[in-house]
Formats: structure tokens, C-alpha cells, sequence
């Protein structure tokens, strides 16, 4: 793990977070606004992150929420509300743990530490899924097909991404929107239909009779991922 996401808006914590992390060999992206936490959080996609509840805009809870529509990421709230109905509410919304404002770093650290053995023993999302047609490999954010990688956009890769990684789910349009463009967005079908129709030319063997990524009309996409060979 090495890529934590800091949701603050108290510059000063955010300051003192960044400086103890990065010491300890961490990338760390940070936000003071939970509209901006989403955004970076779909963009630069963390191995954990810290959340404050009290913030501008979108409040923590809803970050957690947003957060849990797509990914399973370590969620650590820190914050200053010390009411078990708090700890309750962010911990019933998706958080892995959490830890009251003050604190102390060797705590924090500790708490991140275990999160960490957590995840990485929980069986993440399979990092490859095979189709007949192509496979897509999560860890290394490569699609390959015929043996050959396939280049996709960064955009494409985000969208496939998501859509794998919620395999058999629908996934709404205002979920794709805002987890790939950001928090702004969530009306623009246009730009699912044309990136949509983009991946399915460079997947699917008829793209015009799309058997892996679906459309459910009016409503958003989803990936079908092959029946499991009952030879195996």
C-alpha cells in the first residue's frame, strides 16, 4: 500500500498528516472539501484513505458513501465528533475504523498499519477476469487481446475498470459519471455512450451485439463476466 488520500479541512492537520506519511515512504494526495475527495479519489485511486467528517459541501458520511458505490479502499475517519452515534453512523456507512480528533500520530499510524494487514489478507476483487474474447488484468491496468495489449484512454480504462469491478452489478449512469469525470458531472449520457461504444469496437468481437458490456437503456451499464467452467 502505498498511496493514501487525506480529506481535512483543517490545513494544519492536513499538513501535519502529509509530513508523516510521506517521512514513512507514503504518496499522499489531499482534500480539504468532500466534493474534492471524490474527485481525487476516482482520479488517482488510493490504497487508503483518511476522512474527516465535519466538511465543507458533502458531508464525511456521504464521502464514505460515495466511496463504497465502487470501491472497498481502507476508510479511517478522524474526527472530532466522539458520540458513539457518530462512530455508529460512519461505521454502519462503509468506514473500516475509526479515530477521535485528538489524536495521537503513533495511534494513527498503528490503525493504518492494521488496516493495511486487512485488505491485503481480505482477497481484493480477482486482479484478472477472463473472457473468451479478452482478458482484463486489475493490477496491472492492462486489457490484453489475442495476445496483444490493447490501448485504451485513461477514460476507457477507468470506465472498464469500474464496470469489472462491479461484475454482474448495474451500474447507474450517475455513478460511471461522477466515479470517472467527478462530482460535477452526472447528466452527460452522451459521454457513456461514446466511450461506451469506443471499448465495445476495440472488445467485443460484435460490437454491435455487445455480449460483455451491456447497456440497460435508461438506466446505466453493466459487465457480464463468463459462467465458471464447471469442468474446474
Amino acid at each position: 500500500m502505498s498511496r493514501v488520500l487525506v480529506v481535512d479541512d483543517e490545513p494544519q492537520i492536513r499538513r501535519a498528516l502529509v509530513s508523516n506519511l510521506t517521512v514513512r515512504g507514503y504518496e499522499v494526495d489531499q482534500a480539504g472539501t468532500g466534493e474534492e475527495a471524490l474527485d481525487l479519489a476516482a482520479h488517482r485511486r488510493p490504497d487508503l484513505v483518511i476522512l474527516d467528517l465535519g466538511l465543507p459541501g458533502i458531508d464525511g458520511i456521504e464521502v464514505v458513501r460515495g466511496l463504497r458505490g465502487w470501491t472497498t479502499v481502507p476508510i479511517i475517519v478522524l474526527s472530532v465528533r466522539d458520540s458513539e452515534a457518530a462512530k455508529v453512523e460512519a461505521l454502519d456507512a462503509g468506514a473500516d475504523d475509526y479515530v477521535t480528533k485528538p489524536f495521537g500520530m503513533g495511534e494513527l499510524l498503528a490503525r493504518i498499519r492494521a488496516a493495511e494487514r486487512r485488505h491485503g489478507s481480505a482477497g481484493d476483487e480477482a486482479p484478472t477476469v477472463v473472457t473468451p474474447d479478452f482478458t482484463v488484468d486489475l493490477s496491472a491496468h492492462m486489457v490484453t487481446k489475442d495476445g496483444a495489449e490493447v490501448r485504451l484512454t485513461p477514460t476507457e480504462w477507468s470506465l472498464v475498470e469500474l464496470l469489472v469491478r462491479n461484475s454482474g452489478k448495474l451500474v447507474a449512469h450517475r455513478q460511471l459519471l461522477q466515479d470517472v469525470w467527478g462530482p460535477g458531472y452526472g447528466t452527460e449520457t452522451n459521454y457513456l455512450r461514446v466511450y461506451m461504444a469506443q471499448i465495445r469496437r476495440k472488445l467485443e468481437r460484435d460490437p454491435a451485439h455487445p455480449r460483455w458490456f451491456l447497456t440497460e437503456p435508461g438506466i446505466g451499464f453493466r459487465f457480464v463476466a463468463p459462467a465458471p467452467d464447471p469442468s474446474d
